[in-house]
């Protein structure tokens, strides 16, 4: 399907149909809940807590952040339940190009950021951070520029923080670093089609990309039936799994980038999943950030070689389980969540 036949509602569903829903205490059973800690503070948070679930398929991951509702987290668990106990589509290619991802760190941490991302020519550098202004953006951007270079493709993520006034402002002064594009710089739908419009008008060329209109969306083909996006960017946990997020990406018909949440290796090995199956893969795709992490649930942890991933299975290793695993309280918090979760799936 095409933009211009999305006239009715949306082709997908609002979550994934499971007919073989595994049954909650085997999903309880298979429960490992660890806490990592990130190199640098990200989406507000310093430690990544994540679930993980060994089903006969291998191991899937269950990490929705933890002001999420179970109605929202259901999705994640079905991402999760897909990775376990079902099968992910054939690859056609075997390993995918992805970005360093550079967080609202000051200027002068940016060489120390990139530096983790060794070979990669693409750059996701976060804005509009709370607390910070236009100018730290403005910085920041720079220096990634002077870093890589004037070949590499520079795109920029507000998260929805700006108004139409605010991102139209943004994105020209920020325009002069070539950008690739921009992410999510507003938070509505309407107002995404209304800064494609304005930035034509300003003949300001930078594409407009949507992700929280994707993946938080109650209909993630909106966007394209209102021609408020240029690129998708697409998560395969928020859209409750590999196989939907390719739903997706096919009924919006537009190029998509395949993002991560702050995943370990095996969240980011369903992210590769996605990325090897779509049919064209345009642009280098956000999921290098185990890089971002300063420990991870695997010994040979899925993270770029020379800008790209390959297309493997990460083995989990049990030591790491153990010495990251939460306290008891914790992990009963976790348990509570799955049960939540799969009460929505189970209907």
């Amino acid at each position: 399907m095409t933009p211009s036949d999305l006239s009715g509602r949306p082709t997908v569903p609002d979550l994934p149909q499971l007919p073989n829903l595994p049954e909650l205490p085997d999903l309880l059973g298979s429960l490992h809940v660890v806490r990592l800690p990130l190199r640098v503070r990200f989406r507000g948070i310093e430690q990544r807590e994540v679930a993980l679930l060994r089903g006969p398929s291998g191991w899937g991951e269950f990490a929705p952040f933890v002001e999420y509702p179970p109605t929202e987290a259901a999705a994640w668990l079905a991402a999760a339940i897909e990775a376990g106990w079902g099968e992910w589509p054939t690859p056609v290619r075997d390993e995918v190009p992805v970005n360093a991802t550079v967080p609202a760190v000051p200027a002068a941490r940016v060489p120390e950021v990139l530096a983790r991302f060794e070979g990669c020519t693409t750059a996701k550098v976060k804005v509009a951070e709370a607390g910070q202004t236009l100018s730290d953006d403005l910085d920041r951007v720079a220096a990634v520029r002077e870093v890589l270079g004037a070949t590499a493709r520079i795109r920029v993520d507000a998260n929805g923080a700006w108004s139409v006034d605010q991102a139209r402002e943004a994105v020209a002064a920020l325009s002069r670093f070539g950008l690739e594009y921009v992410e999510q710089p507003c938070a509505q739908v309407a107002e995404l089609a209304a800064l494609r419009l304005a930035l034509a008008r300003d003949r300001v060329e930078v594409p407009v990309a949507a992700d929280e209109s994707i993946r938080k969306a109650q209909d993630p083909l909106e966007v394209a039936r209102r021609g408020a996006a240029d690129v998708v960017v697409v998560k395969v946990a928020p859209l409750g799994g590999v196989a939907r997020a390719l739903a997706v990406v096919q009924d919006c018909g537009l190029p998509a980038v395949v993002s991560s949440a702050i995943d370990s290796s095996v969240g980011i090995r369903a992210g590769v999943a996605l990325a090897a199956a779509l049919p064209d893969l345009p642009h280098a795709c956000g999921l290098g950030t185990v890089r971002l992490l300063e420990e991870d649930v695997s010994g040979e942890p899925l993270v770029p070689v020379g800008g790209a991933l390959p297309v493997r299975d990460p083995a989990v290793d049990p030591a790491a389980l153990a010495r990251h695993r939460v306290e008891p309280e914790r992990e009963t918090w976790w348990r509570e969540r799955l049960t939540a979760a799969h009460a929505v799936l189970a209907g």
